[in-house]
């Protein structure tokens, strides 16, 4: 792996961190009502998108499994359609989506 993927990628492990540290035990409901959390979440949907689109393609070649345009089509969406996301599926994707791709990430980097 380049180095310069080795870092994006660590950086990515942290985005969803950071994320899933915000996220922290709220349901559903509790999301929905936190305009904050909401956005913060949104943003770091964001964030990670737009790291994941600097990954070289050597990379996102060598492992397929990882679904590297669906992670960068999530963050056009987020960024693009604000005014119609359907904040149910950011909540999905940080929820249930964060913890699986941090595990194939963390295999990358070991």
């Amino acid at each position: 792996m380049q180095r310069r993927d080795y870092i994006i990628i660590q950086k990515v492990v942290s985005e969803i961190d950071l994320g899933l540290e915000m996220l922290g035990t709220s349901d559903l409901d509790a999301f929905l009502r936190d305009e904050k959390l909401k956005r913060a979440i949104g943003m770091t949907v964001i964030n990670i998108g737009e790291l994941i689109k600097s990954v070289s393609l050597d990379l996102k070649e060598a492992y397929p499994q990882i679904p590297w345009k669906a992670i960068a089509g999530m963050r056009d969406l987020t960024a693009h359609k604000y005014q119609t996301l359907r904040m149910e599926d950011v909540y999905f994707t940080a929820k249930n989506d964060f913890p699986a791709l941090k595990i194939q990430l963390e295999s990358l980097l070991n």
